[in-house]
This record gives structure tokens, sequence and C-alpha cells, in this order.
């Protein structure tokens, strides 16, 4: 096999999902094949690890942004709860995508990396804002509430979790079922994708 088809081949199929996975579009990653690194020339493999990263981003912005959104319209603290754990769940996708199986070890090993490493960090920002909220006069009582909600759910537990089960990658065919709802697996749903109204135990 050829590293040379520029615009076609595996190259080519990673590329397109990665576009509509940012863009929230139902997409299937057990349709995505296998990267082999010497089946590719020149930078080739750079510019995929580009697009890889970039479309990791774009969609952990876009769950940030959501969850914030999402807990400014949270009535009480059960609302906070129940958003937090669903977002946990979205962020269980992005990490599903920066480990899968189709990519090279040391890749996954990488991209596994830079996203969890975002993880603590967006954790400790919210906890920050109650304290930019405490500086406003905002009722103390409130902020420990919240602050005890933001610690009992927190995002970070997914970095001591099981890691969410991933597709495997396409050996050439399609898989029996394709779209978003296939297999019921952490793929399966996504709450930074589309909100939803239901309650979701630890």
């Amino acid at each position: 096999m050829s590293g040379l088809w520029g615009d076609g081949g595996p190259y080519a199929a990673w590329v397109g999902f990665l576009r509509r996975w940012a863009a929230l579009e139902p997409v299937d990653p057990g349709t995505l094949p296998a990267i082999v690194p010497e089946d590719f020339q020149g930078d080739t493999l750079a510019r995929l690890t580009k697009h890889l990263t970039d479309a990791l981003d774009v969609r952990l912005n876009d769950w940030a942004e959501r969850l914030l959104r999402a807990m400014a319209h949270s009535t009480d603290e059960f609302s906070v709860g129940r958003e937090l754990a669903q977002a946990r769940a979205g962020l269980n996708t992005v990490r599903a995508l920066a480990g899968h199986p189709g990519l090279p070890p040391k890749l996954r090993e990488e991209l596994t990396g830079l996203v969890d490493r975002q993880i603590p960090e967006i954790q400790a920002q919210l906890e920050r804002n109650l304290d930019a909220e405490a500086r406003r006069g905002a009722d103390p009582r409130l902020l420990e509430r919240r602050r005890r909600t933001l610690r009992e759910n927190a995002l970070t537990s997914v970095l001591t979790a099981p890691p969410p089960p991933s597709a495997p990658p396409s050996r050439g065919r399609r898989s029996p079922a394709s779209g978003p709802a296939a297999g019921g697996d952490a793929w399966a749903y996504d709450p930074a994708a589309r909100p939803r109204r239901r309650i979701v135990p630890d």
C-alpha cells in the first residue's frame, strides 16, 4: 500500500470523519480504517495529526461552552449535578476518539494526554469562577453548595474510571450498523452534541 494517495485512502477517510465529527454530525467511528505510519510518506501523517488535534480542540471548546450554558440555566444543585454527569459522558466521547484503536499507539498516547491534561484545568476553572462570584458578593452559603456539587460530580473522575470502549478500526467494510446509535457504546451518546433532559446516575 502506498502513502501517495494524497486525498484518498485512509487519510481521506479520517479527515472526512474528523470534519463531520467536529461539526457534531452523525458519524460512525467503526468505519474508520487503521492508520499504519509506514504507509504514509512525507508530511502526510503530520497533517493528519493536525486534523486530529484541531477536531479535538473544537469539540472540547464546544463541550465547555455547552456545559457552562447548561449550568447557568440550572435552577438547583440537583440540576447542576445532572449536567456535570452528562458532561462526563461527553468527555468520554472525546477521549474515545483520542484513543481510537485505529491510530498508532504513540499517537493515541499523545492525543489522550493532550485531552486529559485539559480536564483538571477545566475543573479548576469552574471552582475559580466561584471565587470570582464570592469577590462580587454572592451568598457564601450558595457558593459552598455549588463547590460541593462540583467536587462530588468532578469532571476529573473520568481520568480514573475505566477507559470508554472504542469502536474497532474498519478492515475495509462498513460495520453492520452505522451512525451514532450503532452498538450502544460510548460513541452512541454524546450529551455535548445534543443536550437532553435525563438523569444519569453515577
